[in-house]
């Protein structure tokens, strides 16, 4: 079965472990003694972690070395993996791994010779053989090595705008019959022939001139209307935008995923909850 190093396998690798990272993390044993620092992970045509390749820096021993994934415990929060029982005499036995060769059966095979204990009683047959056979080696993948993700569901709220409709002003013109009175003066003249007041009064000859002609002028007036339009300003209109708001509340059901843990027989599982969204 053919292996791949992490990141040929999955480009985003980290996306798909929200984050974590293996590479980098140091190895310590279960004492505390540092070992070295995983360089990188193999896993296999399935994604399942197969091992990790170790930077060792054990004494004065320096060189990569694979670790069955099973043997380790992975915390990413303290940035560190535990290895269980990894001593120098098993360092200095281990093949060396290099980034040029081929991870096949039989390198695998020389790996799990080293870390095989004295009472396993498998039998090793490259035909045959799977990962199922040494659990030990391979079966905490499911454990400590995969994150998975617990999913909830929430209400989102957005707006968008949409026309619900325009305002459109225009003018015409409408037109209608206006009357106005206007009071005017037109004179005339009146000619009024009385008796004379001096009746009977003899009026010396020579007093008395005779003559032809105009006698009088009187000028005669009247008043001719002169009508005439204006425009002027009746009304103004002004058109402007208001926006009334309100709250429009809506609601629906929403779903969330909860961690179900069941155990068997007398063991004791720490379930760290205090960086958990919603813990207190």
């Amino acid at each position: 079965m053919p292996l791949y190093k992490l990141e040929d396998f999955d480009q985003n690798y980290r996306q798909t472990f929200d984050g974590d990272d293996v590479k980098g993390l140091g190895l310590y044993t279960e004492g505390g003694v540092r070992v070295g620092a995983i360089a990188d992970a193999l896993v296999d045509q399935n994604g399942r972690f197969r091992y990790l390749v170790v930077d060792t820096s054990f004494d004065s021993v320096s060189k990569k070395i694979l670790l069955p994934i099973g043997l380790s415990r992975i915390n990413y929060r303290a940035k560190t993996v535990y290895v269980d029982g990894l001593g120098r005499e098993q360092v200095e036995r281990l093949p060396e791994y290099r980034e040029d060769i081929v991870v096949n059966e039989d390198f695998e095979e020389r790996v799990r010779s080293v870390y095989r204990p004295a009472t396993s009683n498998v039998e090793y047959d490259g035909q045959t053989y799977s990962y199922q056979q040494e659990p030990a080696f391979y079966q905490l993948n499911d454990q400590y090595h995969q994150n998975f993700r617990l999913y909830e569901e929430r209400l989102i709220a957005s707006k968008s705008r949409i026309k619900s409709g325009e305002v459109a002003l225009g003018k015409h013109i409408e037109t209608q019959t206006a009357r106005v009175t206007v009071p005017i003066q037109k004179e005339r003249v009146v000619i009024e022939r009385v008796p004379p007041t001096a009746s009977g009064t003899i009026i010396d000859p020579q007093e008395v001139k005779f003559h032809e002609g105009e006698v009088a002028r009187i000028e005669v007036y009247e008043e001719k209307p002169q009508i005439h339009k204006e425009t002027f300003v009746r009304e103004e209109v002004r058109v402007k935008k208001v926006v009334d708001r309100k709250n429009v509340e809506a609601q629906d059901t929403i779903r969330r995923e909860e961690l179900d843990i069941n155990t068997a027989g007398d063991l004791r599982v720490d379930d760290s909850t205090e960086n958990r969204p919603g813990s207190v």
